[in-house]
């Protein structure tokens, strides 16, 4: 396929296998050969050019599918050519694969909502009949490994592998029904796999009856050659040429290969350096700050809005004049000022329009007609488009369509918001081959954003906490930004710093549920107008420096209870720090601000989270060292499960947590 379809060149070919990588194309980690995209150009026989892209794919079998609907979905957005779907995807399939990976069921129903189709994609489904060394009878229940797509009504053709004019016609049926109904269609392309998984396996000992068959079979090459001698199409002189010509051209582009003194290079890529944020202006005018708050209510004529939310909207466009801001306005705030900025905008997720805990409201419904009114997408004829989608109740599709999306739109805000965060479970498969490492292994660029619902209120284990420790594990070489802001402000700036800035990576934001109405949490409007992303913020109450001894170190909701906490207990001689970021751990902007407690004694790091998840684990391993000063955790006990399924014990929790950090 790289060959003859992605245009790659014999040579190229040969020389990374023989390990010599071209240095132009050498990033990272590197992957190994069958999991490289790559970029080329096919010309058919009449001339016609057509650009190719082969996706970078790791080994995890169809994780890459819904991530290359992504790509396909954002290339088709760029040309912006509406139902005509300009950009075709090709999904290529194995058989065991296809019936036994979740991800192929949810990326199918990914195919025809709103937020997600791409005008069909042609299946092919390789059917070896064989998985590795499982046999159909024990890998699947279903008759055909293709059935998984009668859910979705696509056509299966299943066709002969062993007859190539059969099998053309079939994929020229499958490409006119794609682009005739803008549907999904599927070839079942019925064939063998004549040495086994790796080319160099045994499959004799696990199927030998099947490859009694095999090895007495003529390969296809000859059995076709045959035919077309047989019915006079060519001559037994020319299919002899036409073989020598072939091999001679790959025994050339071999000798070549083999013959050249160039050594390997070792794979490198450029990066920022570690911690460096680079410095971009976030802030924004007192005018563009109006337009948006007033947009919650300068609704169309006729438009009739929802009697429960209307003194919500009402609150929102007051909010100036209060000056106070909270969390869901202050992100409307940021997505607005990107889209006036000329930055495109794509959220997607589970709820995410209206918001889990009925919070954010970006698309309203009249509620008469059912009519939908986005008020961010009408700020100004020249702004640029805001695209938001409640996505499938799932995440490994949604999460890798939205990375897929990223790594083509580096100009746009793209996120995917989880409805809890520790949802995002489901999306391990595209955290660890794509988000995390896609940059290192395949030079592969994503500034995807996560938005994961983070914090103890006494929900039980599975709405508390978005595993932290999880995405921290996962943070080496600079790959990605985890942060978990205080306040309204700080997230507008981080969004805002995110897309603006040439640091292109992935974006985890641990964000609020309770957090979300607190006026704590709200800024002024002053903090929009001016200032910028700060991975470190100051106590939001100070105390008098001289007068404290004690530090603690936090992030996200804890740090206004733990302000509560010091209030009620009347306590100056400790200062709080808001540590936004936990990676790249700001280490030089932390020493800075512990640099204004000349008298301090004792520093801690607070979290809600058990000892071994949260961010302490993190923080105990950089943060000592580079600071040359002990920090003592106040934490939750270790516990195999993140949180109690209690109410009261968990407010037990927060009262001792809170109590142990002021602690005498």
């Amino acid at each position: 396929m790289l060959a003859n379809i992605v245009g790659k060149s014999y040579g190229q070919i040969f020389r990374e296998f023989d390990g010599n990588m071209d240095p132009k194309s050498a990033h990272g980690s590197g992957d190994v050969k069958y999991h490289l995209g790559a970029d080329g150009t096919y010309t058919s026989h009449d001339g016609a050019a057509i650009e190719v892209s082969l996706a970078s794919n790791p080994s995890h079998l169809e994780a890459v599918d819904p991530v290359l609907e992504g790509i396909v979905r954002a290339k088709q957005d760029v040309l912006n050519k509406g139902a005509a779907y300009p950009v075709l995807p090709v999904a290529i399939h194995g058989d065991a694969a296809f019936a036994g990976q979740g991800v192929v069921a949810e990326t199918l129903n990914l195919s025809q909502l709103r937020g997600y189709r791409t005008g069909g994609t042609v299946h092919v489904v390789v059917n070896n009949q064989v998985g590795f060394t499982t046999s159909p009878m024990s890998a699947r229940s279903s008759v055909y490994a293709t059935d998984v797509a009668r859910m979705i009504q696509a056509p299966i053709f299943h066709v002969n592998g062993d007859d190539p004019e059969a099998t053309v016609r079939v994929a020229r049926l499958a490409l006119e029904f794609r682009q005739t109904f803008k549907k999904d269609v599927v070839i079942d392309l019925l064939c063998y796999r004549r040495r086994g998984h790796n080319e160099a396996d045994d499959p004799s000992m696990t199927q030998p009856l099947m490859y009694n068959l095999i090895d007495s079979k003529r390969s296809i090459r000859k059995l076709y050659t045959e035919a077309l001698i047989g019915r006079g199409d060519i001559t037994i002189e020319e299919a002899e040429e036409a073989l020598r010509d072939y091999r001679g051209h790959l025994e050339k582009a071999f000798r070549e290969t083999r013959d050249s003194t160039s050594t390997p290079h070792e794979p490198t890529v450029a990066r920022d350096a570690p911690g460096a944020a680079p410095d971009v202006e976030t802030a924004i005018t007192l005018d563009v700050l109006k337009k948006i708050t007033e947009s919650q209510i300068n609704l169309p004529q006729g438009f009739t809005a929802h009697p429960r939310l209307l003194p919500q909207l009402q609150r929102r466009a007051a909010m100036v004049d209060d000056d106070a801001i909270d969390w869901a306005m202050g992100e409307l705030i940021a997505l607005g000022s990107l889209l006036l900025d000329g930055h495109p905008v794509r959220l997607a997720g589970q709820d995410t329009r209206r918001g889990t805990f009925t919070q954010r409201h970006a698309v309203l419904i009249d509620r008469q007609t059912g009519a939908e009114y986005t008020p961010l997408a009408h700020l100004d004829p020249g702004q640029a488009p805001f695209h938001i989608y409640d996505s499938l109740l799932s995440e490994y599709a949604a999460v890798g369509f939205e990375y897929g999306y990223s790594v083509v739109r580096d100009d746009a805000l793209v996120a995917w918001e989880a409805q809890f965060g520790d949802f995002a479970d489901g999306a391990q498969t595209i955290l660890d081959e794509f988000v995390s490492s896609g940059e290192q292994k395949w030079g592969q660029r994503s500034g995807v954003v996560m938005l994961l619902p983070h914090g103890y209120e006494g929900q039980g284990p599975d709405h508390s906490s978005a595993r932290v420790e999880r995405y921290l594990q996962l943070c080496a070489e600079d790959n990605m930004t985890v942060a978990m802001p205080s306040c309204s402000a700080s997230y507008f700036h981080l969004l805002r710093w995110h897309t603006k800035s040439p640091h292109h990576r992935p974006l985890i934001v641990f964000t609020p549920k309770s957090m979300l109405r607190s006026k704590a949490a709200a800024s002024s409007v002053a903090a929009f107008t001016s200032g910028r992303w700060s991975p470190v913020l100051p106590d939001p109450r100070p105390q008098p420096a001289e007068g404290v001894r004690r530090v603690i170190l936090c992030s996200g909701k804890v740090t206004w209870e733990l302000v509560a906490a010091r209030e009620a207990r009347g306590r100056t001689d400790t200062a709080i720090l808001r540590v936004e970021q936990l990676y790249p751990l700001p280490a030089a902007e932390l020493a800075a601000a512990l640099g204004s407690y000349p008298g301090v004694q004792e520093i801690l790091w607070v979290q809600e989270e058990p000892a071994n998840m949260g961010a302490w684990t993190h923080i105990a391993m950089r943060l000592p060292q580079a600071l040359g000063r002990q920090i003592l955790p106040v934490t939750r006990p270790e516990s195999s499960s993140p949180a109690t399924g209690s109410h009261d014990r968990s407010e037990r929790e927060n009262e001792q947590l809170l109590s142990a950090a002021f602690a005498e």
